[in-house]
């Protein structure tokens, strides 16, 4: 399904990434104001490229924390600033909401996000005036931060080197004729596989890694990843590893 394999030579070209925390993570980065929002940053001070990570829609989860810390210090080869804004200003979709099983968690669910993809470029311009010293930006969107993604990089004023989706929610084919950047999809199980396959069909010219977890769950690199579970915690390693090694050779 993919242009590039997931494992073989290309897995040696980053990666030591450190002991994955199941449960009681202890956070690397600190929080900061950047462009009006509360943002975790983290990574260190020299590095020259950076992500901009949009998290799902449970917010500052520690899973969701651990794979910023993940991406910021792991590769070997190249080092990441990663900042990760809290769009929800502090009140993320509450967990009883998911799965949105009910006409009233749909209301509730359907109601709770703001178009985002708006806010990111002013939002870019605070972090890049914050850190002059990274000097790429990749986007990285975990469940619907995975269609922000489609739509920030399809934009005429896209800053943004490469795109990662991880687990992207509402997967549109369309979306990706528009995409004229290097693009990492980490599909679950739960998106629908022929809307994956056909957003990779028309991912035409770029550099692009489309792959299936497919034992894994929606959410299984962010929130909703249960890292007490041994096949959860490998797969959750495996798919940063394959981040990392996307933009590396990408960026």
């Amino acid at each position: 399904m993919s242009t590039m394999p997931a494992q073989g030579g290309h897995s040696q070209a980053c990666c030591n990434i450190p002991p994955v925390v199941s449960k009681g993570y202890q956070n690397k980065g600190s929080y900061e104001e950047i462009g009006g929002f509360k943002t975790y940053v983290t990574g260190p001070n020299d590095a020259s490229k950076g992500v901009l990570v949009i998290y799902d829609i449970f917010g500052y989860f520690p899973q969701t924390l651990q794979g910023a810390d993940i991406m910021s210090s792991s590769d070997d080869h190249q080092k990441y600033k990663v900042v990760m804004p809290d769009w929800f200003k502090g009140e993320p979709c509450p967990i009883e909401w998911f799965p949105p099983d009910t006409e009233e968690k749909q209301k509730n669910f359907g109601a709770f996000f703001g178009n985002v993809a708006e806010k990111v470029p002013a939002y870019m311009k605070a972090a890049k005036d914050k850190f002059p010293e990274v000097k790429e930006w990749a986007i990285l969107g975990h469940c619907w931060g995975g269609k922000v993604v489609s739509l920030v990089v399809s934009s005429p004023d896209n800053i943004f080197k490469a795109g990662v989706e991880c687990h992207p929610a509402m997967v549109e084919p369309e979306d990706a004729k528009k995409i004229k950047v290097p693009l990492c999809m980490l599909a679950s199980k739960d998106e629908p596989a022929e809307d994956v396959k056909k957003f990779e069909a028309n991912l035409a010219g770029v550099a692009k890694h489309v792959e299936t977890f497919d034992d894994q769950i929606h959410g299984w690199m962010a929130a909703r990843s249960d890292l007490e579970d041994s096949r959860v915690k490998e797969e959750y390693v495996r798919g940063y590893k394959t981040v990392l090694t996307f933009l590396q050779k990408n960026m």
